[in-house]
């Protein structure tokens, strides 16, 4: 099937982006086709080989500017390329988990595939490309062969259920993984989450090298615990883990204990993060390290958060609690706020605040997560301020 691009859309191609949006398109199209599409300029002339399929990034993806088949053979060689380029990822002893296989950035976007010490977690992003499941998991086992088991994860709106195991073994739980020499419980088939989120690799290898040692650390936002657990193993004389979810709780007890660390010089709260921050200013309590990772949008029974409004407040009231001279470690990854706006959100707020501030380190998307020709396509942006009252 042929879809006719408009002159802005081919332009943005021609740029090397990959990600078709909708008024790219030159007419509406009002039911997506499940399949391989020819996109062509108004002389009906070739520009791209790709498929369409709504996702919260846009709208379809080129895939392919040779005329090439995109089938088994094309397929098996962007898997293997991918796995050519993270050899330095199987060699290292002390990380067992990382990307495989990231998208838009391996020259595929709305299919993502996660290794998990000889386990794959499969994402797939929209309706169109989990049409093609059957071609693109045969393809990726033909050159992965020695994978144990693989589950997917529905990441689009959908009747099926969010994760599924598709292939091989289920392995004990909790799979325990290694990043940076540290151990993090995992469990594959529990709902999109694993325990651990894989592009936050460099800023936990910070914590274990000794940036945390001899801190008290507060981890905000805090899921399974893994910032706590990776400053605890890089020597913080405490930390403490806050997240408004129960589970959090026992998942960050059980990350602690797997790594032999002591739970009594770590404290685990269930409660929301601006509550938090109240209280530990009444008890008079401070912390030298302060990690700062919100989701991008966050609603329980009284409020929402979003970190485009609402990440200023965060930085506020941390300052609050941090001690005369401290650490934040702002992080988000929400691919619509660009770098430049999260940055000046955070010092905006620290000059509100009085303090002295100078930005330290600063992280994007580590090598197992290459990224393509767009700015959303670089989602993750970590900025280390050290901060003096």
């Amino acid at each position: 099937m042929e879809i006719e691009l408009n002159s802005y859309g081919i332009k943005r191609i021609r740029q090397g982006n990959p990600l078709i949006q909708e008024a790219d398109l030159k007419k509406n199209i009002k039911k997506i086709p499940l399949d391989w599409v020819t996109f062509v300029d108004n002389k009906q002339k070739y520009i791209a080989t790709g498929y369409l399929g709504k996702q919260n990034k846009g709208f379809g993806w080129v895939i392919d500017q040779s005329r090439r088949p995109i089938d088994k053979t094309f397929l098996k060689e962007k898997f293997q390329l991918a796995i050519n380029q993270r050899q330095a990822f199987f060699a290292d002893e002390s990380t067992t988990a990382f990307r495989l296989f990231n998208g838009e950035g391996d020259g595929f976007g709305g299919v993502t595939v996660d290794y998990y010490a000889d386990y794959l977690v499969i994402s797939w992003y929209n309706e169109t490309i989990y049409h093609f499941q059957k071609l693109i998991v045969d393809s990726l086992l033909a050159v992965f062969s020695n994978a144990k088991g693989v589950v997917e994860k529905i990441r689009f709106k959908s009747d099926l259920k969010e994760s599924r195991w598709l292939a091989g073994e289920k392995p004990a739980e909790p799979l325990i993984v290694m990043e940076n020499g540290v151990s993090y419980a995992t469990y594959l088939d529990e709902g999109y989450m694993t325990g651990i989120f894989l592009d936050q690799k460099e800023v936990r290898g910070r914590l274990t090298e000794g940036l945390a040692a001899g801190k008290k650390v507060l981890n905000m936002f805090s899921y399974t615990g893994a910032f706590s657990v990776a400053a605890a193993y890089g020597g913080a004389a405490e930390t403490t883990s806050v997240d408004l979810a129960q589970r959090s709780l026992p998942k960050t007890q059980e990350q602690f204990e797997i790594n032999g660390l002591p739970l009594n010089e770590q404290k685990i709260i269930v409660m929301d993060t601006f509550d938090y921050f109240r209280y530990a200013l009444r008890k008079g309590l401070s912390y030298n390290l302060i990690v700062l990772d919100p989701p991008s949008f966050a609603r329980n029974k009284k409020k929402t958060f979003s970190v485009a409004k609402d990440y200023g407040r965060l930085i506020e009231d941390s300052v609050e609690i941090l001690s005369d001279e401290g650490i934040i470690i702002a992080s988000t990854n929400a691919a619509n706020l660009p770098i430049k706006k999260f940055k000046q959100a955070i010092e905006t707020a620290l000059r509100n605040k009085n303090v002295t501030y100078q930005l330290s380190e600063s992280y994007r998307l580590p090598a197992d997560f290459p990224v393509s020709n767009f700015e959303e396509s670089n989602y993750l942006k970590v900025l280390f301020y050290v901060i003096k009252k």
